[in-house]
């Protein structure tokens, strides 16, 4: 499915987490969960996909991803928690 998202990833619960966006959230959730990328998510084993939000348009998923970034942590572990309480895996709930 080829549709903006931001979307965080955790190494586990309370764990590292990074934030990004994409155009394509399927393959990109694939590619952190199999490491096939270098960077900050595969040296931190961030792999559970436990946040994302769905947008219409690029330019809005960017902006939203940088106030996401610039925000303190505290705040991205509200977001994760009220989607998701049980820090789930919603890697199963995009196929």
């Amino acid at each position: 499915m080829k549709r903006p998202a931001v979307y965080i990833v955790a190494s586990g619960r309370n764990g590292t987490i990074y934030t990004g966006v994409t155009s394509h959230l399927e393959r990109r959730i694939y590619e952190h969960r199999e490491g096939a990328l270098p960077g900050f998510s595969k040296r931190h084993g961030c792999k559970m996909l436990v946040w994302y939000e769905m947008h219409d348009e690029m330019e809005y998923a960017i902006a939203r991803e940088k106030q996401i970034k610039a925000g303190s942590r505290r705040r991205k572990l509200e977001l994760i928690e009220a989607m998701n309480p049980q820090w789930r895996d919603l890697h199963d709930d995009l196929i």
